[in-house]
């Protein structure tokens, strides 16, 4: 491998025609930020548009439902256009609304129609926790025994898993799948239309978590005739912390009843009518169940401008490119110190890298005591995610020999092997 230089990079910075976008974001200038597959950075258009929906709040009182600059009543459907792009689906199959974890709790409601012999949801080991515990409730409120009844696909390497064994425990008892888009250890992205063409195959509904792609990686949720998906706006999308998360469901679904019915999910023409007897809309939006939280959805105004112009398909590209570099430079200066578990072919890998090390608690407060901020996720890995729209290639350059100062004079070990409240 030829040998990356300081020079090697900044031909990398001055050739990016996404760099002009680190200024939009409130960037440190004594720090490197890599965990923006946890949180992402606030915007100055994010910021602008919260302000912008506090004042409408201000001057306007209960007629910003109305009027104002971003009327309440419709925001979730506007921003939703705007969504629809990153997942590769129309505007009314997307909707804005709730958290990740309500969201899966309203769309298995939905989806989950347990019947004699068919009585099992399929997932994996290896998801975000919410997940399953969302989908064990779901169980138990149909009176099934999720030790029984909620199947997942174990890893070989408990990092990784192989898309194989997925389809092979597509069994005729399974009602519903649900999966994550992209691993949130590992930062393995699995193959959504294989899997979902498979389900289909056998008349199951399959939906995706896309918290850790949504933002990072292009989707083609329609074309691929996934059922549903859900996400939180806050990693890759820089919504903020707690930001209004996203539903999507396939237009074929809209006649569905909601499983969680809630007054936001009526008609808008009729909602206000009062009337006792629901009637949800024919969109994605027919899934919504509260009152929209504004002040929560207000940053996603501002950021999603700037992916409109960004475009979701560049910084994919500048993404993958500092994500390799990153693997580069490890393999450059820190051979064999740790071990990448990410997948290193481009089309399997989400928008960060992992490294496990038995220290790696401790490896990162070194981190953040010499201005690196990574994500540690327990018992041992390192999650470092170079994000396209406000990290450069010199960024990448400069923390990994940061890291290989800290493991060659063995700094690390002053810190305890032991990870924070939050990681």
């Amino acid at each position: 491998m030829t040998q990356i230089t300081a020079e090697t990079v900044e031909l990398l910075d001055q050739n990016d025609e996404l760099a002009s976008f680190k200024n939009e974001f409130y960037v440190k200038n004594d720090s490197i930020y890599l965990d923006g597959n946890s949180l992402g950075l606030l915007s100055r258009r994010a910021e602008q548009s919260l302000l912008d929906v506090l004042n409408d709040w201000k001057e306007q009182g209960i007629d910003g439902w109305m009027g104002g600059k971003y009327p309440w009543f419709t925001l979730s459907e506007q921003l939703a256009e705007k969504l629809a792009v990153l997942v590769g689906a129309e505007a009314n199959e997307v909707i804005v609304t709730g958290s990740t974890t309500v969201n899966l709790h309203q769309l298995a409601a939905t989806f989950f129609e347990p019947k004699p012999g068919k009585t099992k949801i399929l997932a994996d080991e290896l998801t975000f926790p919410s997940d399953i515990y969302a989908l064990q409730s779901q169980l138990k409120l149909k009176g099934l025994n999720p030790e029984t009844e909620l199947v997942q696909v174990k890893s070989k390497n408990w990092m990784t898993l192989d898309e194989q064994d997925i389809i092979d425990a597509m069994t005729d008892d399974v009602a519903l799948i649900v999966l994550p888009s992209v691993l949130y250890r590992s930062g393995q992205l699995l193959d959504m239309e294989r899997l979902t063409k498979e389900a289909h195959k056998r008349n199951i509904p399959i939906g995706f978590d896309l918290c850790h792609s949504i933002g990072a990686v292009p989707h083609e949720l329609s074309k691929w005739g996934v059922d549903f998906a859900l996400w939180c706006n806050y990693k890759y999308v820089n919504a903020g912390p707690g930001g209004v998360g996203g539903i999507y469901v396939n237009k074929k679904h809209f006649t569905k009843t909601p499983g969680l019915s809630g007054w936001f999910g009526s008609k808008k023409e009729s909602q206000f009518d009062m009337d006792h007897t629901f009637d949800a809309e024919e969109s994605a939006g027919g899934f919504q169940i509260g009152t929209p939280h504004m002040l929560s959805t207000a940053p996603l105004i501002g950021s999603l401008s700037i992916f409109e112009e960004a475009k979701i398909e560049r910084i994919r590209s500048k993404s993958l490119k500092l994500t390799t570099l990153l693997m580069d430079l490890l393999d450059q200066e820190l051979k064999d110190v740790f071990k990448v578990v990410n997948p290193l072919d481009d089309a399997r890998r989400g928008g960060h890298v992992a490294l496990m090390h038995n220290d790696a608690a401790r490896i990162c407060k070194a981190l953040k005591d010499n201005g690196i901020v990574p994500d540690f996720r327990a018992p041992n890995v390192i999650r470092l995610a170079p994000v396209a729209l406000y990290n450069s290639f010199r960024d990448v350059y400069d923390a990994v020999h940061i890291l290989a100062k800290i493991m060659n004079t063995r700094e690390y070990e002053k810190y305890e092997n032991k990870r924070e409240v939050i990681a």
